[in-house]
């Protein structure tokens, strides 16, 4: 379903993580770590069921990170040592690998899964990486979710409804002033809603929401 990191994504996530404060960079790190790990399960499975098997496995690992120490696994380590002392938890990202099953579970995907995938992704990893409540991370997360779906599906129809569904949530989302600690997942969401654009336009859009939160 997906392929590996881009340069593009690879550039949006150092732009996001400039973009936030110092002292939950490393967080953000660690949360985008976890993404890949989960992305890269889909993308080296070939059958779904053995897929679902390696999933399980990390919804347990995650939801066992509030009890008991992290296993010799880096990623797994990297949130316990750098986004668990900022109030996350394991058990609150261990939606991100429900949101992730969704694309294994459902043939053909219907839009409520998509949805559901995107909510639980990247809805989970934007609210896990924010400052407070006041910004419409959950939103901006569902619609970068399905954007980033949009640029990495292999089927074009699946990405064409992804697209359509991204749309609504990011207007919502960047209809009003973020605050400045949560501006560099606000920078993302403008890249998604502008993916199509030319990269000055783009990162011209995201320097000026990370100068007025607009």
């Amino acid at each position: 379903m997906q392929e590996t990191l881009t340069s593009q994504d690879q550039a949006e996530r150092r732009l996001a993580l400039a973009y936030a404060p110092q002292d939950r960079r490393a967080a953000m790190a660690a949360l985008f770590a976890l993404d890949d790990a989960l992305a890269s399960v889909l993308r080296t499975t070939r059958e779904s069921m053995v897929g679902q098997m390696r999933l399980t496995w990390w919804h347990d690992a995650l939801t066992k990170l509030d009890s008991a120490p992290p296993p010799a696994e880096p990623v797994l380590q990297g949130l316990a040592r750098d986004a668990l002392p900022l109030g996350v938890t394991g058990g609150t990202l261990a939606a991100m690998v429900e949101g992730w099953e969704e694309l294994l579970e459902s043939d053909p995907l219907s839009d409520t899964a998509l949805e559901a995938f995107a909510r639980l992704r990247g809805g989970t990893l934007f609210v896990a990486g924010g400052v407070g409540a006041d910004d419409p991370l959950q939103d901006a997360g569902t619609g970068w979710a399905l954007v980033d779906l949009t640029r990495h599906a292999r089927d074009v129809e699946l990405a064409q409804r992804a697209g359509t569904l991204a749309a609504p949530y990011l207007d919502k989302a960047l209809a009003a002033r973020w605050s400045r600690a949560n501006r560099g997942w606000g920078a993302l969401a403008h890249l998604a809603r502008l993916h199509d654009a030319a990269p000055p336009r783009r990162v011209g859009r995201a320097l000026w929401h990370r100068m007025t939160g607009l």
